[in-house]
């Protein structure tokens, strides 16, 4: 039987208490309907897995081409590049731009990782006590990406800022949204006029992209707005996802213990940690012809709300889904996206958090967090503060 009508719920899912513990309204919404419309804001939201999924499948119907974010001004900000483009258009520039991120790169790029990462590891070691985000999970992306990207000296230090301030101005017309669309307006015009070539590293990324924009493979004039894809989506994810890493092995000492046991876990580990805590919770799809989704019709022209942190906590997909099991398959996880758009720098993600739990596992035999503190974005679930205490294993 179809559903012609569409169920409505008042859950505020950008109030800072839901940013902060979103995962209780996530379960309302699931158990509500395959579609709910948030009343407040105009979307309609796609809370299941098995939903999540076929429309990341579907990029004609759920198209990107018009947007990803909650307001037209982001909207507006982004059109046409990578992130907001479909079908040919997005694979040509999907090739282009993915070069440095394929698997002969990542290949290369395992030395350089390591090396980094065992670093890393060996000073918060002697340190004992530390902020887990600033003192470990920002070193290493970080570290790779301002030297791969290329980026001069001049500003680059506001790289994090950019980042975050970016998925704060995808969310829905609020202060955050509003604040992050100013700083991603610096952060462009930082593209168009430092970041360009003569001063980006030979070799780079970013000089490679300038170089496709000169045989003609994109326009010159698109390469500023295409840098920005080697910022904030190769820091934010990975930092986040690495503080969630470290806050749930510190609540979870049996699953570390399982790590030091047998390293040979840890990509699982990875993708279980990306389950239960994606790192982007929303995203938006455009849906440019009537479709169904479950029961329920969703029109044309509706804007719909792709629930990437509600579709990996389903029940209806995941047995005991509140449970953090590294031996769990989660490797169908879709906090990376899925289909045509899949994140072009998971395996760079994946590389970096694996090759720094590696690392630790040497040295840690548990982690303790005290006082943790949740940074507050429209998009993103990290932390702001990660206090943590080390005991190290003997010599």
């Amino acid at each position: 039987m179809v559903n012609t009508k569409l169920a409505e719920s008042g859950i505020d899912l950008w109030s800072e208490s839901s940013l902060l513990d979103p995962f209780d309204n996530y379960r309302v919404l699931r158990d509500l309907a395959p579609v709910v419309a948030l009343k407040q804001y105009g979307v309609l939201a796609l809370p299941r897995f098995d939903d999540v999924r076929s429309a990341l499948r579907n990029w004609r119907v759920f198209s990107s081409a018009h947007g990803v974010g909650m307001n037209e001004r982001s909207n507006e900000l982004n059109r046409g590049s990578l992130l907001t483009s479909d079908g040919p258009e997005h694979v040509a520039l999907r090739k282009i731009i993915g070069r440095p991120l394929g698997t002969q790169a990542m290949s290369q790029l395992r030395d350089t990782i390591t090396v980094e990462a065992e670093a890393v590891a060996s000073r918060v070691a002697a340190l004992g006590q530390f902020d887990g985000v600033r003192d470990l999970a920002w070193h290493l992306p970080l570290a790779v990406v301002r030297t791969l990207v290329g980026l001069p000296e001049q500003g680059r230090e506001r790289m994090l800022e950019w980042g975050a301030a970016g998925f704060n101005a995808g969310g829905p017309d609020n202060e955050r949204s509003r604040a992050g669309t100013a700083l991603r307006m610096e952060m462009m015009e930082y593209m168009r006029t430092t970041a360009v070539p003569g001063k980006l590293a030979p070799g780079s990324w970013g000089a490679q992209l300038y170089e496709a924009g000169e045989r003609g493979e994109i326009p010159l004039e698109r390469c500023a707005r295409e840098m920005s894809n080697y910022v904030g989506p190769s820091l934010d994810t990975t930092i986040n996802a690495t503080t969630s890493a470290l806050w749930l092995f510190a609540k979870h000492p049996d699953q570390w213990d399982a790590i030091r046991d047998d390293p040979a876990l840890i990509p699982n580990a990875v993708q279980e940690v990306l389950r239960i805590e994606a790192p982007v919770q929303f995203f938006t799809r455009y849906v440019t012809e009537d479709v169904m989704v479950g029961d329920t019709v969703v029109p044309a022209d509706s804007r719909v709300l792709i629930m990437y942190g509600s579709a990996n906590r389903d029940e209806r997909h995941w047995d005991a889904p509140e449970r953090f099991d590294i031996k769990r398959d989660a490797s169908d996880q879709l906090a990376f996206g899925h289909g045509a758009h899949v994140c072009l720098g998971m395996p760079l993600a994946r590389l970096e958090i694996g090759t720094l739990l590696l690392s630790l596992a040497r040295r840690v035999k548990r982690f303790s967090v005290t006082a943790p503190e949740r940074a507050i974005n429209n998009s993103l679930r990290g932390f702001a503060r990660l206090p943590l205490t080390l005991e190290i294993m003997p010599a």
